[in-house]
């Protein structure tokens, strides 16, 4: 029985050795139920509430597939990726300064240590992140400076692992999410991937970020999507 959960340092070890994975869309993402129709989703819900917008931050940005998508949707804008892996970074900024005449900043952190300051950002995304996020008061604080850091008008955009609120429908979740890996690959990577939830996530029910978004002053809450224990959703910041 896992009895700690991963430090900060063991996360950003495994991130570390994973960018080509994660560098591709076909396989970085495939882990996650409808992960690049939720990206889609997110893309395109993003440009249609913020049009104008033109500068984003990327918490948890990986290889920068998030940015990527918007920019297909918003070119041209300023991208702020912040991630715990310097060499996910390192193929982010790569990646995404190849498809935007605007700048291109990286910020290697923990989204809870990070300084993001105040109505910086038109868009915010964190993309398969949020998950790592341990107390109510880390999940409070995330929310708000995430708040802070965005203009008046402008959104942010969830794609994450999700808990159920009832145990036996979280059992269901699971054993139904257990089948789409085994359908992916095998049992044994079903079991692998089950094996690395249990000691490195945390996840909230949607409920639960909902509700914390509107605490903290979001607008315009809303689901785009949920599929099991995958889900995506936002809000707006009112002008």
């Amino acid at each position: 029985m896992v009895t700690a959960k991963s430090t900060v340092e063991e996360i950003r070890t495994r991130f570390d050795r994973d960018v080509e994975r994660f560098s591709n869309l076909d396989t970085g993402q495939a882990a996650m139920v409808d992960a690049l129709m939720m990206m889609d989703l997110i893309a395109e819900a993003a440009s249609l509430v913020t049009p104008g917008a033109r500068a984003v931050l990327d918490i948890g940005c990986g290889a920068g597939n998030y940015s990527l998508r918007l920019l297909e949707k918003l070119p041209g804008m300023d991208v702020t990726l912040l991630d715990l892996s310097k060499p996910m970074l390192g193929r982010a900024s790569q990646r995404v300064g190849e498809a935007t005449a605007g700048r291109v900043v990286t910020l290697q952190a923990d989204v809870r240590e990070a300084e993001l300051g105040e109505a910086n950002y038109d868009i915010v995304v964190a993309a398969a992140v949020l998950h790592h996020l341990r107390s109510d008061d880390q999940w409070e604080a995330v929310f708000e400076k995430t708040y802070r850091c965005i203009k008046p008008g402008g959104s942010f955009w969830i794609f994450d692992l999700v808990a159920q609120s009832h145990s036996k429908v979280q059992a269901m979740a699971m054993r139904r999410y257990g089948d789409y890996l085994v359908s992916l690959r095998d049992a044994s990577y079903r079991d692998a991937v089950f094996d690395y939830m249990e000691k490195e996530d945390t996840p909230k029910p949607v409920v639960y970020q909902l509700d914390l978004m509107r605490r903290v002053g979001f607008v315009d809450v809303d689901i785009l999507h949920k599929n099991g224990c995958g889900a995506s959703f936002g809000g707006v910041k009112a002008r």
